[in-house]
């Protein structure tokens, strides 16, 4: 039996079953593919889904506040965006905070689509986390969050640091000058003292 070449390497990169971008490539395969069992013909794709259910909770988005969050590119999702005006799912607006920018709105007929497609997705998410044991669930998708939030911030452009102000010199202290001591007064020289009187003899008795 041939060994399995799956810990090889080939050129320098990982093997497949070790490249974190080959597995999730198929790990999108295979969520499209239940995606597809789920809502059959007719359903809106899981890129209109995740259209739809952006602008239901972000209602007035641009165009550019749905690349951001559906991580469609701007091309495909301008496109996709005229297509879904055109079935009368989506209706396009000035933007309220951008007058150069259109938002984007359900109609009632994207609403009602909305409606009937969200048991479904819940249905295929469901069935897709049922592969794994119950105790990875949670655990896979908060690493597909952490993933997508580190992406997004590493391609966020450096945000530009204020220039500090310059500190405010502080004026220099002057030194006073030292007051020059007074001179200590001399001592005044002592007063000779007195010369005490020599007492006299007393004459000798007379013999």
């Amino acid at each position: 039996m041939a060994k399995s070449k799956s810990g090889a390497k080939s050129g320098g990169l990982p093997a497949l079953d070790k490249s974190p971008s080959h597995l999730l490539h198929r790990a999108l395969q295979l969520s499209l593919d239940i995606y597809a069992d789920a809502f059959e013909a007719g359903g809106p794709t899981q890129r209109q889904y995740a259209v739809l259910a952006a602008v239901e909770a972000h209602e007035g988005l641009t165009q550019t506040d749905l690349v951001r969050i559906t991580g469609i590119d701007r091309s495909t999702l301008a496109d996709m965006a005229a297509r879904m005006i055109t079935k009368g799912l989506l209706e396009r607006q000035r933007s309220a905070s951008d007058a150069r920018a259109n938002a984007v709105s359900l109609t009632v007929a994207g609403r009602e689509l909305l409606e009937e497609a969200k048991p479904k997705m819940a249905a295929a998410d469901a069935k897709l986390l049922k592969l794994l044991s119950s105790n990875k669930r949670e655990g896979l998708v908060n690493v597909l969050r952490d993933l997508i939030a580190a992406g997004e911030a590493a391609a966020a452009p450096p945000v530009e640091k204020a220039p500090k102000k310059p500190k405010a010199e502080k004026p220099a202290k002057v030194k006073k000058p030292k007051a020059e001591k007074a001179p200590k007064a001399e001592k005044a020289e002592k007063a000779p003292k007195a010369e005490k009187p020599k007492k006299e003899k007393k004459a000798k008795k007379a013999a």
